[in-house]
């Protein structure tokens, strides 16, 4: 899907992880959520690069894309 997103049983129970790190996806998003920064990620984790965390955002844009989502009864 994206050649900066790995997914590998061995690294991490098989969770997505940018690659060349052992970093999920989820922690970056966990991390713009609670920083809201970019720069912030970066600063906490230096081995990342900006594409990087962009491209953990378009894995979950993409994701959800191609996802059917059912309404919440009400």
């Amino acid at each position: 899907m994206n050649d900066q997103i790995t997914v590998d049983p061995r690294i991490c129970n098989g969770k997505p992880v940018l690659a060349g790190t052992r970093i999920p996806v989820t922690v970056v998003l966990d991390q713009l959520a609670e920083t809201g920064s970019v720069q912030e990620v970066l600063r906490r984790y230096p081995e990342l690069s900006p594409e990087q965390v962009k491209a953990a955002l378009q894995y979950c844009h993409a994701l959800i894309d191609h996802m059917e989502l059912e309404p919440e009864a009400a």
